[in-house]
């Protein structure tokens, strides 16, 4: 619409231009009317939709009034025009010049309304104050230095007062819309538009007036009289349509009051001084020359003078008002800085304390005295002084947060910890330095330590937890160089019969014990630790060789006797090295410790006192090995996977087997085969060794009973274990396995292996009640245990299996184990016993043992262990009979 409008209006401005002022001021009188009715009409439009979507009058009056003031240019350029067309009715110079006077305030009023120039009353009046400032005293300059020809065109008081109204409304409009607060670009094009439209009335009155007093209207003053009423046309097109861009824009955001608005600013004082200074000089010249002021001059100059009054009184009331604002924030300041906790400390750029609040005397008991002058890193605690100036420094280097935790030393000369947060004020003029704030955290940090040691010690003993030693070994993990750390597990053996014997309390001071002989025996940079239960860990330094020779010391330590208050206990530990930088994390440091230490009791069980192991790999492949088999051998006699295997035993002279050996074997379907070696300790730590002994026990005997039913007069041995041998049922077992499978009693041989035989009464009466039943047995691998030769005497066996140790050859000698079995199986022949070598495996072995007297052997030489079905087929090639 507006480029419509200003196309048509420049079209006819032209057209108009060369035909005459009374032709060109019609044309400009009609577009200047078009145009000024279509964007009144959108700022009133504005106005009320602003008003609708809003609900209040507050934003939508600036959009009203500069409507109002376009609505009142239109008309009054429409006025004027038919007031020129037509002389008789009124002077079209005096329209004009009312309709200026009305509008350029509606304009400014619409200004000063509009959201975001001046939001309150007091910003409205320094606007209009200092823009009448500005603008009477540019008209006094103006009017004193022009005085004179140029004056004349101006004569009388109408066009005089419409100028200065001109020039005051355009300065408070360009001062407002310099100065606004907010959406500035929209308050620039609206101050543009509103002093576009008032300069337009203003060039648009005063060349009507020049018009009407010229005696020769159509002489050579025509054509820039006409010249000028195109431009001043186009200035009252183009100012409502910068209003109506800008309107639109102001009402993008609400707005509300800013602190800075509603107080007031000095800022804008300045803005008076340079006119003030020119019309000083101006009237200082004009006086030089000899010129006079009229009337017009005084009244311009006492206008100002009015103006620049009124303004500095309002100075002065913003300047009490500031005064008041800053006693107040005084005051405030003081008493948050006098009952604050918190002492405030205003460093120099070197750090060096300029100012401390009187909060430093409550708080810390430190006096100006001993505070002002000092670096503050003198201080504080030598051994934060360093962090705390490179906290320092990383203000300076402009962080803007930072947190200083530090020990200050107070008045009577304590360590008192304190927290403290600096920010860089050297760009404030009123601090120009360094602001630490410091609180004290005592009470904090006590209870921090507090929290602590509840988190990280244990209660019982007093060493650091799990939590604590992991922790601390993946920080040493972390840090550790080559070939430096190790992680040592213990373990109490035997420490659950304890608590199970002597009660809970015993217990405890056992453990308390041995946390105290535990920091006994480790260095002052080693951590001891309690794991859990009897467990306990040590972190060290110390590379895997000084680490063994600690954990032999430890191992010592623990087999001490334990004496208390009416006890002494006998404990043992098992101790697993490991190698800190070995493993990928602390946890799993811990872990190859623990291997290690399980690896270790199981080499000790037996065995007087504890022992210490290194890790290796080969111990996890083997505990995984066993843990298999600790979850797969319960049961494993109801799924069908154990079976016996049987190696004869045979007359070494005529080579005919005269009995058998049953031995037991595990087939897994995914283990595979399992040696009995390796599942029977496990059996028998797990309570399961009784279960496969009565199933072997059974199976023996049935296959037993099968063979003598086919004819083969055979005996049979079978293994059992020293704890089957205690069980109070044993000899009720073996009794009904006889029983049940209608076996001769003394065809079945009950083996014992020395190295597990107990020498007590208890053995030697199971033994005999075996015997009695008819029962016959054995001890099996004889010479490989404690046994003493004077001890067969009394033992009630009728077999002795000897062990290959005692007829093998040493290398590099020549029959030096011929006296020794000689000597054993006369031993035996005289008391009775039969004597059967084991592990014969070469014709050496056979010649050995025959030349010594021993009739019978078992070994691969003779034959492998073997299902019944291929020892069938070795008994049907030898036909024997019992000897």
């Amino acid at each position: 619409m507006f480029w419509l409008v200003l196309v048509t209006a420049v079209a006819a401005f032209s057209a108009a231009a060369s035909a005459g002022p009374e032709l060109s001021f019609g044309a400009v009188a009609a577009g200047v009317t078009a145009g000024s009715l279509v964007h009144a009409g959108s700022l009133i439009r504005l106005a009320l939709r602003i008003h609708h979507g809003r609900r209040s009058f507050g934003p939508c009056r600036g959009a009203g009034f500069l409507g109002m003031g376009a609505l009142f240019t239109g008309l009054g350029v429409a006025a004027t025009g038919i007031a020129a067309l037509t002389p008789s009715i009124a002077a079209p110079d005096l329209v004009a010049a009312v309709t200026t006077l009305v509008a350029a305030p509606t304009f400014l009023l619409g200004l000063l309304l509009l959201p975001g120039t001046a939001p309150t009353v007091s910003a409205r009046l320094r606007r209009l104050l200092d823009g009448t400032g500005i603008g009477v005293t540019l008209c006094y300059s103006v009017w004193v230095l022009a005085a004179g020809p140029a004056a004349s065109a101006l004569s009388g008081p109408l066009p005089l007062t419409v100028a200065v109204t001109c020039c005051v409304a355009v300065s408070v409009a360009v001062v407002t819309g310099l100065r606004a607060v907010r959406h500035r670009p929209a308050a620039i094009a609206c101050a543009g538009g509103s002093a576009l439209s008032i300069v337009g009335l203003g060039v648009f009155t005063v060349l009507l007036s020049a018009l009407r007093n010229s005696d020769d209207p159509f002489g050579p003053t025509a054509d820039w009289v006409a010249a000028g009423l195109v431009a001043a046309g186009l200035a009252l097109i183009a100012g409502p349509f910068l209003i109506v861009t800008g309107a639109r824009r102001a009402d993008d955001v609400p707005t509300s009051p800013h602190a800075a608005d509603s107080s007031g600013t000095l800022a804008g004082y300045p803005l008076l001084i340079a006119p003030a200074l020119l019309a000083i000089a101006v009237s200082v010249l004009h006086l030089l020359t000899g010129g006079r002021f009229d009337r017009a001059a005084l009244g311009l100059g006492f206008a100002a003078v009015v103006a620049v009054a009124l303004r500095e009184a309002l100075a002065a009331r913003d300047i009490r008002s500031y005064a008041r604002v800053l006693a107040t924030r005084e005051a405030h300041f003081k008493t948050l800085v006098a009952g604050s906790t918190d002492v405030t400390v205003v460093l120099d750029a070197d750090f060096v304390v300029r100012w401390q609040s009187p909060a430093a005397a409550r708080q810390f008991s430190l006096s100006d005295q001993d505070v002002l002058g000092r670096p503050l890193t003198d201080l504080l605690h030598p051994a934060d002084a360093a962090p705390a100036t490179e906290a320092l420094h990383a203000v300076l280097a402009g962080r803007q947060h930072v947190l200083v935790q530090a020990r200050l030393r107070d008045g009577f000369g304590r360590w008192r910890d304190t927290e403290s947060t600096v920010s860089d004020q050297r760009a404030a003029p009123e601090v120009a330095g360094v602001v630490v704030h410091v609180r004290d955290v005592g009470d904090r940090a006590q209870l921090q330590r507090s929290l602590d040691e509840a988190t990280w010690t244990d209660d019982q003993t007093g060493l650091a937890n799990r939590r604590k030693f992991l922790a601390s070994a993946a920080e040493a993990h972390r840090t550790a160089t080559a070939d430096a750390g190790s992680v040592l597990a213990v373990e109490l053996d035997r420490f659950e019969s304890v608590a199970d014997l002597h009660g809970p309390t015993v217990a405890n001071a056992v453990l308390v014990e041995a946390a105290r002989r535990l920091r006994t025996a480790v260095g002052r940079d080693d951590l001891p630790a309690r794991l859990a239960g009897a467990g306990f860990g040590v972190l060290t330094d110390a590379p895997l060789v000084h680490a063994f020779a600690l954990a032999t010391r430890l191992a010592t330590a623990f087999a001490e006797p334990f004496h208390l208050p009416g006890h002494t206990v006998h404990l043992t530990a098992d101790v697993g090295v490991a190698d800190l930088l070995g493993a990928t994390d602390a946890e799993d440091a811990l872990r190859h410790a623990d291997i290690a230490r399980r690896r270790a009791r199981q080499l000790s069980r037996g065995r007087d006192g504890g022992r210490v192991e290194c890790y290796d790999k080969s111990f996890e492949a083997a505990l995984v090995r066993r843990t298999d088999l600790e979850q797969q051998l319960p049961g494993v006699v109801g799924r069908g996977e154990l079976d016996l295997v049987y190696q004869p035993v045979v007359d070494l002279v005529t080579r005919r087997p005269v009995g058998a050996e049953a031995l037991l074997r595990w087939r897994h379907p995914r283990l595979g085969a399992v040696p009995p070696h390796e599942f029977l300790p496990v059996a028998e730590e797990l309570g399961l060794a009784e279960e496969l002994g009565e199933w072997a026990l059974h199976q023996a005997c049935r296959q037993l009973s099968r063979w003598r039913g086919d004819g083969r007069d055979l005996w049979m041995s079978i293994n059992a274990s020293a704890r089957q041998l205690a069980a109070p049922g044993w000899l009720a077992t073996v009794a009904t396995a006889v029983d049940t499978h209608c076996v001769p009693a003394e065809s079945l041989i009950i083996e014992v292996a020395e190295a597990s035989l107990p020498d007590d009464a208890g053995a030697i009466e199971q033994l005999a009640g075996l015997r009695a039943i008819g029962v016959r047995t054995a001890i099996d691998h004889f010479g490989t245990g404690p046994t003493a030769l004077a001890h067969l005497r009394r033992l009630p066996v009728d077999v002795l299996k000897i062990d290959q140790v005692l007829f093998s050859e040493p290398a590099g000698q020549r029959a030096p184990a011929t006296p020794i079995v000689d000597v054993v199986v006369s031993l035996a022949r005289r008391l009775g016993i039969d004597v059967v070598a084991c592990g014969l495996e070469t014709e050496s072995h056979v010649d050995v043992v025959r030349a010594a007297g021993c009739q019978l052997g078992q070994g691969f030489l003779l034959s492998r262990p073997d299902h019944a079905e291929h020892v069938e087929a070795f008994l049907e090639r030898h036909r024997a009979r019992l000897f």
